[in-house]
């Protein structure tokens, strides 16, 4: 059971002997930078990371979604780990997009590269991290 405290401008999350705020920008690419993240799988890639963030109680705190690569703001649970995360994340998604549509297999041997970036947001304004990552477009 995780509980919520608010203190200062900052959110922090508890279970019964943790209490922590880890908040991370996270960035990965399909295969070969292929163009691919547009449209209906664009969609589709939002829904099925919303669900999975809500079903391992993170919280998807921003996302921008570009043709040949993913930005995500992400709180996670310290005990859980971003990386476990990060991979339930690309997997998941792989697995239903490729299965949903069909031109991703034909066109990539598998769906996401193998890498990742993950960087805390550590002492950076909150707010300048979730404009930064949501104004990705616009770069």
């Amino acid at each position: 059971m995780l509980y919520f405290v608010r203190m200062s401008a900052i959110t922090y999350k508890s279970n019964r002997n943790v209490y922590s705020s880890c908040t991370y920008h996270v960035v990965f690419c399909p295969q070969y930078r292929r163009k691919v993240l547009t449209d209906e799988v664009a969609e589709r890639l939002k829904q099925i990371l919303q669900e999975v963030c809500e079903e391992r109680q993170a919280d998807l705190l921003g996302m921008e979604i570009m043709p040949d690569h993913v930005h995500l703001l992400l709180g996670c649970d310290p005990q859980f780990g971003i990386h476990r995360l990060v991979r339930l994340l690309k997997g998941r998604s792989s697995h239903l997009l490729r299965r949903e549509f069909p031109v991703l297999v034909r066109t990539l041997p598998t769906l996401w590269t193998s890498s990742s970036f993950v960087s805390t947001v550590g002492g950076a304004p909150f707010a300048v991290i979730k404009q930064d990552v949501e104004h990705q477009k616009n770069v």
